[in-house]
Parts: C-alpha cells; structure tokens; sequence
C-alpha cells in the first residue's frame, strides 16, 4: 500500500481552493501548503521596504524563512493582492519561490499544496502528484466573498476587478500560467456547498487510494 498521498490544488483567484483544500488536508491529516502565500509574503516585505533590486533582496530575505512564519500573517490586504500578480509573473522571482516550495514538498509524504502552477509546474514531476483539483467560479461570486473576508471596507466593484485582473494575469503570464491539467478533477466553487465540495474530494480521493491498494 502507498504510504504516501499528494494533492495538488489549482485554481482562479478567490475561486474556493484554500477552502478546499483545508478541508482535505483536515480530513485526511495533510500538511497544507498555500504557494500563494510566499508570493503574498514577498509583495508585502517589498511594499513595505521598498527595495532597488527585487531578486537580490528576496533571495536574501526569503533565504531561511518557515513556512509557519509567513503563514501566521494577514496576506490579504488589498493593497497586496494588486501587487501580487505582477510579481508572480517575474521569472526569477518564481525559480526563488519554487525552489523554497520543493525543499518543504520533498520533506513531506503526505501533503496538500495549493496555488496556480502545483499540478502543472511544482508537482509535475519529482515528486508528481496523485490526484489533482482545479477550482472555478464566477468572478461576481468569487467578488462577493473576498469582499466579505475584507470585510466591506474595499468597495465590491474593485474588489472584482482586482480579481479579474489577477486571474487574467496569471492564465497569460509566459512563465508557469495558470492551466487546468488534463487529469485535473473540476471543482465549480459557485455551484457547490462546502459539504458538497468536500463530499466531491473525499470520493474522487478514496477511488485513488483504492487503486493503490489494488
């Protein structure tokens, strides 16, 4: 039997897959990793120290730091999230980025690591992984609930806007674009409870876990 499970989820901003995959990573005792946090975290130290030169700065500053540390912050400011996508985009920033992220994957057997690039980039070999997830949903529903973990204090339409940009960003960037892969399991945010997206998981999960024992 395999002792080991990995999980990679994709998908559009705000499009459910943090929700996703903490559930999954709950329920079947996974360590969860959110790539888009490192890219959060280095948009914030950049705003906030304003350095000449991105790449030497984060290579430094990025060199020791845990993971826990970055993902104990409030990332999702929205003075961030409009920064973010263009960051994401530099390539050098993602070879700084994923290779933070493959030392953290490569100690771990049994995780969950969600972002835009897992399945296609960061998980596609080495270690690949075993089930794959990509989460949609409709920017006007995406909109409302990030609006609502904002707390209101960003007006709705912006809040949209900036989401749109981003994902529009990140399917277009030429280095590691955000794509469905083609084993990639659909996941609709819009279109589905909590319950019933963590049900859906759960079924395609077990029938991979099965094969492994068959």
């Amino acid at each position: 039997m395999k002792n080991s499970l990995i999980i990679a989820c994709d998908g559009e901003a705000a499009s459910g897959k943090s929700t996703g995959a903490k559930l999954i990573s709950k329920k079947y005792k996974l360590l969860l990793i959110n790539s888009g946090l490192f890219y959060r975290y280095a948009s914030k130290i950049i705003i906030e120290k304003k350095p000449k030169k991105i790449v030497p700065f984060l290579r430094k500053e990025l060199k020791k730091i845990k993971y826990e540390r970055i993902s104990s912050q409030n990332l999702h400011t929205q003075e961030i999230s409009k920064y973010v996508g263009f960051l994401a985009k530099k390539k050098a920033v993602r070879l700084i980025i994923n290779s933070l992220q493959r030392k953290i994957i490569r100690k771990n057997k049994k995780i969950c690591v969600e972002g835009r690039d897992i399945a296609s980039k960061i998980l596609n070999n080495k270690p690949r992984y075993d089930i794959a997830f990509y989460f949609k949903c409709n920017n006007d529903v995406a909109g409302y609930r990030r609006w609502l973990d904002l707390k209101k204090k960003v007006p709705l339409k912006e809040v949209k806007k900036t989401l749109k940009l981003r994902t529009k960003l990140d399917k277009t960037r030429i280095h590691s674009p955000l794509k469905r892969v083609k084993d990639a399991i659909l996941i609709r945010s819009d279109k589905l409870t909590k319950k019933q997206m963590l049900t859906k998981m759960t079924q395609e999960i077990n029938k991979k876990l099965k094969n492994f024992v068959n």
